[in-house]
């Protein structure tokens, strides 16, 4: 078995299809088995990821976790490697992901990203070198359940670090960045809320606060000028709507418990 037959890109797609066909296209440097995990998209993308030869099977969207174990159960290849829709292989990431297959000493690899948001390529604020754990072995690697946003993998083993990195196309617009945030933000309300957290009143602004400080000083936010200050700003205040729905959550909840 060849470099290439040991490894499947998966890719998780909804609306996709203005990026689709190019990032399969990437990814093809890295293997012949491409697999889509299509939440029912409604604009052509599974019908132009078929017309690229790739594998498309439906599954509805609960959360970002969920997703990414039922593709690992479809993947029969000893290595999967995970790519975003708006993200693309390079000829130099594919070379060295190629190599990496190879070490039987690793059972992961975290890849760095360049982050493009609104046409602009970001290095500070936490968005570089953004390292992601995407390369593993099959049978080893499985995602946290509870981790509805922001994935934790669960390795059975070594993880090493390529050099190479993934080209992400983060958003688009703000108006992108915006719905993404707010999304991210419900997700990870409902995190918070099955561990138990519960805000106090002053929550609401310290938490903030603190992300905002955290992007733009202890990150290095102002490297990037006045995106890295507006990106640092809608951080926090994307940190205050995830408690604001946690709030909301709670009180929804004691509601409910005191109506029975």
């Amino acid at each position: 078995m060849n470099e290439r037959e040991q490894i499947t890109v998966v890719i998780l797609t909804l609306n996709e299809a203005k990026h689709i066909r190019e990032c399969i296209r990437a990814a093809r440097r890295v293997a012949d088995t491409i697999l889509i995990s299509d939440s029912f998209s409604t604009d052509g993308t599974p019908e132009i990821a078929r017309e690229e030869g790739a594998i498309v099977q439906e599954r509805a969207f609960d959360n970002y976790a969920n997703q990414r174990n039922a593709a690992l159960e479809q993947v029969r290849t000893p290595w999967v490697f995970f790519v975003d829709a708006d993200e693309r292989v390079t000829p130099e990431l594919a070379q060295e992901v190629l190599q990496a297959v190879q070490d039987p000493e690793h059972a992961g690899w975290w890849v760095p990203r360049y982050n493009y948001i609104v046409g602009r390529l970001i290095r500070g604020g936490g968005w570089y070198p953004d390292y992601q754990l995407r390369l593993l072995r099959t049978e080893l690697a499985r995602y946290d359940p509870t981790r509805e946003v922001h994935e934790v993998v669960q390795l059975e083993g070594k993880a090493g670090y390529l050099k190479e990195h993934l080209i992400h196309y983060n958003y688009e617009s703000w108006a992108q960045f915006h719905a993404k945030q707010r999304r991210y933000a419900r997700l990870q309300a409902r995190v918070l809320y099955k561990e138990g957290i519960k805000p106090h009143v002053y929550t609401y602004v310290t938490m903030p606060v603190r992300e905002f400080w955290r992007r733009y000083v202890t990150l290095k936010g102002f490297r990037d000028g006045y995106y890295g200050l507006k990106l640092a700003a809608l951080m926090g205040w994307y940190t205050f709507v995830t408690y604001r729905e946690l709030g909301r959550l709670l009180r929804k909840a004691e509601k409910a418990t005191t109506s029975d």
